[in-house]
């Protein structure tokens, strides 16, 4: 049997072993905590780090197969591997491109995919040169995550909530719906889609609330974002699947926002509400088997479960069992210990075809299920 080696033992990586239970592959994982929520369903676990180039490099030389469930990877280490015969899903040169935004944009831009206008600022003084382009988001090249990282500038006031590293600072659109796309890219270059998500954004911690799926747009707005995925995807020349986040701005443009190479959260619906689920689908580009069918089952609700504002310690989920009493909701819980607020603790989906009934149901589980300590 091949072996598959995962850097990374976040809950993208145990929902992946989850996954790979249902294949001939023996699984590895790379992580610092020994109780990250992958550690205890693997088969091989390693205590390292993967920002290390030895520890990456030791790791990657006893597997076929090399793979991510986080971005910020030593990079070099990987491109050692490569060129000493081993596989690695994405590529070395992608990961490289999308790890920071800075290299992410200008890979747009050079690609001519729709994107925002921006520009490059490499400290905090840079933006009082870029008074023309507020109102706009400013990002931090590289350690930005779950919406850490990201800063809204109004005005000339809100420079000093920026940052004082390379980073973009991109114009503000007019935003009527945010989407992501998810594409499933195999080793010969064939390439899926999954339908488009509609997600719904918390104003405070600019994380993912929820999301639901199909995204109600019309099909103009669906051709062209279907088609920017696919150009880009094609532009990354890699396998893989790729989370493309996308804004439709008020006069119905779409424009690239981000793009994960990897499993991400806007398709963690796709386990039970798909054909084929995201980790399904990336076991099958990893092993080189046929691409699974990315269309849905039913329509689909996802919930995040995040740690509530005031609590850390020994996670306690107030109101499971009554989300549990509710039909075609299915709870993830990611193993875990300790809760801290903002932290991804699970999550929920809920199937159903009524979007209004799946709108409901979402704000219940929001309102009725808190992780606490």
């Amino acid at each position: 049997m091949k072996k598959l080696g995962i850097l990374g033992g976040g809950q993208l990586g145990r929902m992946l072993l989850q996954a790979a239970a249902n294949y001939p592959v023996v699984t590895f994982v790379l992580e610092n905590d020994p109780d990250c929520p992958a550690a205890k369903l693997c088969q091989h676990f390693t205590l390292g780090d993967f920002r290390n180039y030895d520890d990456v490099l030791a790791f990657g030389r006893q597997v076929d197969i090399l793979t991510i469930e986080i971005e910020a990877i030593n990079v070099d280490a990987l491109e050692t591997l490569v060129a000493e015969g081993k596989t690695v899903i994405p590529s070395p040169a992608v990961l490289r491109t999308i790890k920071n935004k800075v290299t992410q944009k200008a890979f747009y831009a050079q690609h001519a995919i729709p994107t925002p206008s921006f520009v490059v600022t490499e400290t905090l003084q840079d933006l009082h040169q870029h008074t023309d382009k507020l109102p706009a988001v400013h990002k931090v090249g590289e350690g930005g995550y779950d919406g850490k990282g990201v800063q809204m500038l109004h005005s000339a006031d809100d420079f000093p909530k920026g940052f004082d590293a390379p980073s973009v600072l991109e114009q503000k659109v007019d935003i009527a719906t945010e989407i992501a796309v998810l594409a499933a890219v195999d080793q010969a270059g064939k390439v899926v889609l999954y339908p488009p998500v509609e997600m719904v954004f918390d104003p405070v911690l600019n994380l993912l609330d929820y999301q639901l799926c199909p995204a109600q747009i019309d099909k103009t707005v669906l051709w062209k974002a279907e088609a920017i995925v696919m150009r880009l995807v094609k532009a990354f020349g890699s396998a893989g699947l790729f989370a493309v986040e996308l804004l439709v701005d008020k006069q119905g443009e779409v424009w690239v926002n981000e793009t994960a190479p990897r499993v991400h959260n806007s398709g963690h619906h796709s386990i039970e509400a798909h054909y084929s689920s995201q980790y399904d689908m990336l076991l099958r580009v990893l092993l080189n088997y046929p691409l699974g069918n990315p269309d849905a089952l039913s329509g689909s609700a996802l919930v995040n479960l995040i740690g509530e504002p005031g609590y850390s310690g020994p996670a306690r989920y107030e109101g499971l069992e009554e989300i549990l009493k509710m039909p075609g909701a299915y709870v993830h819980i990611y193993g875990k210990a300790q809760t801290k607020p903002g932290r991804k603790m699970g999550h929920v989906t809920v199937l159903g075809t009524d979007r209004i009934d799946l709108t409901r149901k979402a704000r219940l589980i929001k309102e009725g299920l808190k992780v606490k300590a």
